[in-house]
């Protein structure tokens, strides 16, 4: 089947960058999309960002001119690159992988921790 590996998270000061990576590896290797979404405790599971197969790319506003995801296709690897990080960014950050077959968010990795103290 299908994974997805998350790593990258970790404790970063407000103001700090970190960069997480995302490699796809199974039976299904032609997604749609690959995206990040984050789930602080207590809140609902949001969108942070997503890319296309072709490069395009969408964000949360709430992460525009803070976030950059990017996607190594041939690698089946996605990143997200996150800089002037807030307190408000801690959450468990998740990849996902949207299949053309189905154009749903069917595939997720297991999470990774980032947590912003100020």
């Amino acid at each position: 089947q299908v994974q997805l590996v998350e790593s990258g998270g970790g404790l970063v000061q407000a103001g700090g960058s970190l960069r997480l990576s995302c490699v796809a590896s199974g039976i299904i290797f032609r997604f749609n999309s690959m995206g990040w979404y984050r789930q602080a405790p207590g809140k609902q599971r949001e969108q942070v960002a997503y890319i296309m197969s072709g490069g395009s790319t969408n964000y949360a506003d709430s992460v525009k001119g803070r976030f950059t995801i990017s996607r190594d296709n041939a690698k089946n690897t996605v990143y997200l690159q996150m800089t002037s990080l807030k307190p408000e960014d801690t959450a468990v950050y998740y990849c996902a992988a949207r299949p053309w077959t189905t154009s749903s968010w069917d595939y997720w990795g297991q999470g990774t921790q980032v947590t912003v103290s100020s």
